[in-house]
């Protein structure tokens, strides 16, 4: 795809103010497309979501080909002490190395 159709995309993406699609109203649109239970799609949605997780824990990535790709990054600790945030001077405390889920 071209990238100026794609940023046109995002773009009106962005302007709309639609709800994302919901796991139910997912599984009917799966159902009624493969011709199969609404049952049977939501336990392949459920696996789905379980294999996925625990690819991200074991392997820091998980792939849906086509689709999207999620991976782990690494967050760097921060150090405590005294920020300035909104004009004013906060107490901050430190925090440790943590993990961030980020998708492509």
């Amino acid at each position: 795809m071209a990238p100026a159709m794609k940023s046109a995309m995002k773009s009106k993406a962005m302007k709309t103010n639609a709800k994302a699609m919901t796991k139910s109203q997912l599984a009917d649109q799966l159902a009624t497309k493969s011709e199969l239970k609404k049952k049977v799609v939501l336990s392949v949605l459920q696996n789905l979501s379980e294999i996925g997780a625990s690819e991200v824990t074991n392997t820091g990535k998980f792939v849906l080909p086509g689709l999207c790709m999620i991976k782990t990054r690494q967050k760097p600790a921060t150090k405590g002490g005294t920020r300035m945030m909104f004009g004013k001077e906060v107490q901050v405390k430190a925090q440790k190395v943590g993990l961030l889920a980020a998708h492509k």
